[in-house]
């Protein structure tokens, strides 16, 4: 361990700087969202069985909820543009503007190059859990997915149906994508009901069970045209492990909600990103 310098401890006293501040963000217009709520009806649904994944469609403009409904589920969500699976969902660059965990009002951003928000969140019936005293909350943009790679490095197991599978073989089955195509195009999730923080002790990633019971929900708004992929966690509520298959598991619901003609006056889609990559020099040349 290296000798601390006699300033130690005014080093350490540096207050912290907030490194993207949320309030020049574009701002949702969540009364909008809520009035055209109310008109919305039914279009869709998808049951997400146990240990496996779904993919789903929502044309933009639309809501869409995932709830559960027969017991404590947690789900990793995968969500790319409908008409162009180049641009997904960016778990990290949404960590970055809203933190490690999103509820109501904030929104999950695409990757690079286009960089805008894919949804909105506007509604979260486990809003009221906050940040308890481990430093845990839900719905995370913390963990990546469990995956079978990392369980073969850990442990030697050859499991197959973890959240990184599951997304696979659902994404391959929707769009016709060769497996190992598909693989490639599934990314870091939301961790939908998810209970998580990381350890003061050590920094480390952890879970625990989540709180989510049948009749909770998260609900978004979809900005872009979206495909979603969910699966339901292997790990249940993720109280003890989330690659087994021996937790109790259980299904989650997915429902479309599209709003009535003209409830949405004067919203359209997000631009993608205004940023001219053609400036964007780098040390190899022009991008």
């Amino acid at each position: 361990m290296p000798v601390p310098p006699p300033d130690a401890d005014a080093r350490r006293a540096v207050a912290p700087v907030v490194c993207y501040p949320p309030e020049t963000l574009p701002t949702p217009d969540l009364a909008l969202y809520s009035s055209a709520r109310e008109t919305a009806r039914k279009t869709g649904q998808v049951i997400v069985p146990p240990r496996e994944a779904r993919c789903f469609e929502v044309p933009a403009g639309s809501f869409f909820r995932i709830s559960s409904i027969d017991g404590p589920q947690v789900g990793d969500l995968n969500l790319w543009n409908l008409n162009d699976l180049n641009e997904r969902f960016y778990s990290g660059k949404t960590r970055a503007l809203h933190g490690t965990h999103v509820t109501t009002g904030e929104r999950l951003w695409s990757s690079f190059p286009f960089l805008r928000p894919m949804t909105t969140i506007v509604a979260d019936s486990l809003g009221w859990y906050g940040i308890d005293e481990y430093g845990g909350s839900v719905h995370d943009v913390i963990g990546t997915r469990c995956d079978p790679y990392t369980g073969n490095l850990l442990s030697g197991t050859q499991y197959h149906h973890c959240c990184h599978s599951n997304l696979t073989r659902a994404l391959a089955d929707h769009t016709g994508l060769d497996l190992m195509v598909a693989e490639r195009m599934v990314h870091d999730v939301l961790n939908v009901f998810m209970c998580t923080g990381f350890t003061r002790e050590t920094g480390q990633y952890f879970m625990k069970a989540s709180p989510v019971r049948p009749g909770d929900y998260l609900e978004f708004f979809a900005e872009i045209p979206l495909l979603g992929n969910l699966s339901a966690c292997p790990g249940g509520d993720c109280s003890s492990e989330h690659s087994s298959d021996t937790a109790a598991c259980y299904p989650l619901l997915v429902e479309v909600f599209t709003p009535a003609d003209g409830a949405l006056e004067g919203w359209k889609p997000p631009a993608q990103n205004a940023y001219d990559r053609s400036h964007g020099v780098t040390t190899a040349g022009r991008l």
